[in-house]
């Protein structure tokens, strides 16, 4: 990374379909997939307004794997990574710009069976007495 320079992306969304897994000549697998963001608000008259944004995520190798094989439409994850730039040429010979994301990090929320939070494991310790009392 060059000094003074930051491109980092850091998602916390849903898949919109399982992840879609191909291999690079290399023999390198690479998943790509979407996540959904959401952005609620409520517009000057009060009406509570919602916006999807959909982002193109790639994971390259072992993370490919991983993802391919515990990530499902629905699921809840967080992503972080960086954006990349791409310009190609269509079937028709026009340029065409994609912008997306390149994982570095993946990790499992929740899965869309268990609802919008994780379980709690049932040997958590009860909270005590004290847990309240700052110590300064």
């Amino acid at each position: 990374m060059a000094k003074g320079t930051i491109n980092k992306v850091i998602l916390i969304g849903r898949l919109g379909q399982d992840p879609e897994t191909r291999y690079l000549p290399s023999g390198s697998p690479v998943a790509n997939f979407s996540v959904a963001t959401n952005e609620n608000w409520k517009n000057s008259d009060g009406v509570k307004q919602e916006k999807t944004d959909w982002h193109r995520v790639s994971a390259f190798g072992k993370l490919a794997e991983i993802v391919n094989k515990y990530v499902h439409k629905g699921d809840r994850i967080y992503v972080e990574g960086r954006l990349s730039y791409r310009t190609y040429e269509d079937e028709a010979g026009i340029t065409r710009h994609a912008t997306s994301i390149i994982a570095e990090t993946v990790q499992f929320l929740c899965t869309k069976s268990q609802g919008e939070t994780p379980g709690v494991p049932d040997d958590s310790p009860e909270p005590r007495e004290d847990d309240d009392v700052v110590p300064f």
